[in-house]
């Protein structure tokens, strides 16, 4: 009988690694991209506007502020429109709400009053500040069918007159425009082309604004070079209107009063002086004619000895 083999120890197999599929990398609407290159660009980016602007109106609206309303909101690819909103005392608390349900920062309200007069509330919200614009001169894209013509939710470039740095309350406001008025880079909504100017310049200390399209030809003969700014035309689009700078709160739609404009004069006392001025008319006349009455009782007429010598008998 054989002997039996001793058994020599042997190590046990390696366990294999278990084979998996690679990390699907995370998709984004730019397309699909690694963790590591979102992080580097995240933390590249640093701050990164998201201003939004609700949009809205008041009850009982004139059509032609309503259409000055809708072509702001055309030109202007980062604001939302809502519904209309009753102008009451409490107006304020309303449209704060509002702006927090819509996930925005800033407000435009353009709150009509007796069908006639057209007030424009600027806010930021909710923790201010909000001035308060009487609307003038205004005309809308309709009215003035002008040439001008520019891509729809294109950003445009913001130019102010100088004398927005004269006085602190102009500053500010000219900081509140810059923010509500300028499209965020890279909005979704927005296009990534610079083809129209926001012209606002105070002349009289009211702001007037202005909407023109950059003009240059691109082919042809008449082809601009980069940098050639002096063949470039500015062609006017619309809408324009005229704000009268009424008061400046220190919170939204409310609030302590930063600053209220001296020479400010309101609708309703310009058509009391003006029915006052026609009144007046009349009073001049009716006195006019008392002073003829009293100056013939005072001088009356000789009588003339002739009068009856033609008359029949």
């Amino acid at each position: 009988m054989g002997k039996k083999r001793k058994h020599t120890e042997v190590d046990p197999p390696a366990a294999k690694k278990e084979e998996t599929a690679p990390e699907r990398p995370k998709r984004t609407l730019l397309g699909w991209k690694d963790k590591s290159e979102i992080e580097q660009k995240n933390d590249s980016a640093g701050f990164r506007n998201k201003e939004k602007v609700l949009v809205t109106c008041s009850r009982r609206i004139n059509y032609r502020y309503r259409h000055l309303m809708l072509n702001l909101v055309s030109v202007l690819p980062h604001c939302k429109k809502d519904n209309k909103v009753e102008s009451k005392a409490t107006k304020g608390a309303t449209l704060n709400e509002l702006v927090e349900l819509k996930s925005c920062s800033s407000c435009l309200f353009f709150e009509c009053r007796k069908h006639k007069d057209l007030y424009l509330w600027m806010s930021k919200c909710p923790n201010g500040p909000s001035v308060k614009f009487l609307v003038n001169a205004v005309h809308t894209m309709e009215e003035l069918k002008l040439t001008g013509n520019h891509l729809k939710g294109s950003r445009p470039l913001l130019t102010f007159s100088s004398n927005f740095d004269k006085d602190p309350h102009w500053k500010l406001l000219k900081e509140m425009i810059t923010q509500i008025f300028g499209t965020p880079k890279e909005h979704r909504k927005s296009k990534p082309y610079h083809d129209h100017v926001f012209v606002f310049s105070i002349v009289d200390d009211h702001i007037w604004f202005r909407n023109y399209q950059i003009s240059c030809p691109h082919t042809g003969a008449d082809k601009i070079d980069r940098g050639g700014l002096e063949k470039m035309t500015l062609i006017e689009v619309g809408p324009r209107f005229c704000l009268n700078p009424i008061k400046i709160f220190g919170g939204s739609f409310g609030g302590p009063t930063l600053y209220e404009n001296p020479f400010y004069v309101s609708p309703n006392m310009i058509r009391s002086l003006e029915k006052k001025k026609k009144a007046g008319k009349y009073a001049t006349k009716i006195k006019a004619k008392t002073r003829r009455k009293m100056h013939e009782m005072t001088n009356p007429l000789e009588v003339d000895e002739f009068d009856d010598m033609w008359k029949e008998e």
